[in-house]
């Protein structure tokens, strides 16, 4: 248990996800990772561009900062300290609390970067340059997938986890593993 609560602090080492675009104007694809606390280019100038080109279409900026960047490193450092604590007091029943609390704010996390994503692909400024419409006429949206590829128009937008995401998955996991393991031990006490 006690490795399970340190593995999910690499969020703050690593990169949470990646997202990238091919085109065949850009010899090298345009990407970003997504950190725990801010994005970053894949390569330089990445997000700049993506923004210039997302101008032309009406898609909002990629800002500096989003309100989650607070919440998602006091989250973590949060679930920690309470991983710490129940690997110390030792109870496998909290251990299983534990993993059940990673798997509920994770998938919150998961649910709020599509929405992010989806208001970022479809929430488009009237005023913009080039307007595309699907063939029923409705307004056409430029949302990068959650996960997988999938083209928007000329483009190939790529959207996977990284190595952070690998430790938080790791630590999760092996939440679940303490509880099992505690809980055979718990039995094998009782037999004795």
């Amino acid at each position: 248990m006690l490795i399970a609560a340190i593995l999910p602090l690499g969020l703050f080492l690593f990169p949470l996800w990646k997202i990238t675009l091919e085109a065949p104007q850009y010899p090298t694809p345009l990407g970003m990772y997504i950190h725990i606390n801010d994005f970053s280019d894949a390569n330089p100038h990445d997000i700049k561009n993506i923004n210039l080109m997302n101008h032309y279409v009406g898609m909002q900026y990629i800002p500096d900062a989003i309100p989650e960047f607070k919440i998602f490193p006091a989250g973590i450092l949060i679930t920690t300290l309470i991983g710490l604590i129940i690997a110390f007091k030792g109870n496998y029943k909290w251990f299983l609390a534990w993993f059940i609390l990673m798997l509920v704010l994770s998938a919150a996390g998961m649910y709020d970067f599509y929405l992010w994503e989806h208001d970022y692909g479809h929430n488009l400024d009237p005023k913009a340059i080039m307007k595309f419409t699907n063939p029923d006429g409705t307004q056409m949206g430029f949302q990068p997938p959650l996960f997988g590829s999938k083209d928007i128009l000329n483009f190939r937008a790529h959207s996977y986890p990284q190595l952070g995401a690998l430790f938080l998955g790791l630590g999760i996991a092996t939440g679940f593993i303490a509880y099992i393991v505690g809980k055979k031990n718990n039995r094998k006490l009782k037999i004795m």
